[in-house]
């Protein structure tokens, strides 16, 4: 991606249009559905708490899984005797619709309840967000449900030599000054940007974790969240190591809320969790590695941000910043043109959401003989009862370009 095309430099919004025929030719093969996934919004009309559920449901799908979805629903509506029929509990009740939900004049009312799943890695990556942002804004009845309600991405340091050195050994074949006589070590400097670049994605050892992530996470309230504040969200954080060791790279991962709406003072919340120590999901986790790893002592604090920003290729530009101890964040919003991770504590990444690589050699096992120093963690000789906390916001000092805490 050049510079001119690179959202956090120029500052525009790109758009997910010439992304869209490959992305729903993908998702209309039945390869890879394990339940018809409604990639764009499912809506229901008047959802009862009878057995028989939704009196009316719209399914709105844009690839041609949507023929695939009229087919079952017509196998219900072609035969008289419901003995007889396929599918009888769909009866009459589904209408499907091949189109996306931002084309207008959808024969759509305003509903009660908006059921979809939008999510990607990290939460945020494909951009399907903005098209359930789009449903509610147009769809939704005042007071009506959203499920899921909220996301909250997690953020954490994380130790992992192994990971790190397979990828500088992937950067480091561009190193080579004579391979069959060909000089290629001018392309290493960019190598090590790329491999580095790419976010690893894939289920990871929750004991490689140097600190917590802050409790409850950065929420995005799909209620509430405008388009605006979804393509371009900085995420602070403050972590205190529980361990002595290296910080290879910052993990994610999200849970997942489903709530009744504000207007309900009464019922239940089912969670929904995707990190390293809940079962696994398809969504994995996902973990961006540092290009020189910064290294922390059990007790200190780690404090920075993490800034995401859409681009034209479904997915987001993210940057981060992390510095172990006291010191000034830079602001997320100013690009930079001095190398800060020339100091000594501190460290800066960039990564492309969308070119992913992906790490599988992590099998949860009962392990009691396991000690964190086979992780190269190293516990503190005493306790630490210091407790750090960190909001979901920042002060910004416009004075002097720095964001506080």
């Amino acid at each position: 991606m050049s510079e001119a095309d690179d959202p956090l430099v120029n500052g525009k919004t790109p758009s997910t249009e010439g992304r869209d025929p490959a992305y729903f030719s993908y998702y209309a093969m039945l390869q890879h559905q394990v339940v018809f996934k409604h990639s764009r919004t499912v809506s229901s009309n008047e959802l009862k708490k009878t057995p028989a559920g939704a009196q009316k449901v719209y399914a709105v799908e844009a690839s041609q899984m949507a023929e695939k979805m009229r087919k079952l629903v017509e196998s219900a509506n072609t035969t008289e005797s419901e003995a007889l029929a396929k599918n009888a509990f769909l009866k009459d009740k589904i209408e499907v619709i091949q189109a996306k939900i931002e084309d207008p004049n959808l024969p759509i009312p305003r509903v009660d309840t908006i059921i979809s799943e939008p999510i990607g890695v990290l939460l945020i990556h494909e951009r399907m967000l903005e098209s359930y942002l789009y449903a509610r804004d147009t769809y939704l009845k005042p007071g009506g449900t959203l499920f899921p309600s909220t996301g909250s991405i997690f953020l954490a340091p994380f130790s992992d030599i192994a990971l790190w050195t397979e990828t500088m050994g992937k950067a480091r074949f561009w190193e080579q000054s004579s391979f069959y006589g060909v000089d290629l070590s001018a392309l290493y400097p960019d190598a090590k940007d790329e491999m580095f670049g790419m976010p690893v994605v894939g289920c990871f050892d929750p004991r490689t974790l140097i600190a917590q992530a802050n409790p409850g996470g950065y929420v995005v309230d799909f209620y509430t969240i405008t388009l605006e504040e979804l393509q371009d969200m900085t995420i602070p954080f403050v972590w205190q190591a529980s361990y002595t060791g290296i910080i290879h790279g910052i993990a994610g991962w999200f849970d997942l809320h489903f709530s009744p709406p504000p207007s309900v003072s009464s019922g239940n919340t089912i969670a929904m969790s995707t990190g390293p120590a809940a079962e696994r999901t398809h969504w994995q986790q996902v973990r961006f590695l540092l290009k020189e790893p910064l290294a922390v002592n059990a007790g200190q604090t780690i404090q920075g941000w993490m800034r995401c920003v859409v681009n034209e290729m479904r997915s987001y530009t993210i940057e981060a910043e992390l510095m172990v101890g006291e010191g000034q964040l830079t602001n997320p919003t100013i690009l930079l043109t001095s190398i800060y991770n020339l100091d000594f504590n501190r460290r800066r990444g960039k990564w492309r959401l969308h070119e992913q690589t992906y790490n599988y050699n992590y099998y949860p096992q009962s392990d009691n003989l396991f000690r964190p120093e086979y992780n190269c963690l190293y516990e503190p000789e005493h306790p630490i009862d210091t407790t750090v906390v960190v909001e979901n916001n920042f002060v910004d000092d416009n004075n002097n370009n720095q964001f506080i805490m």
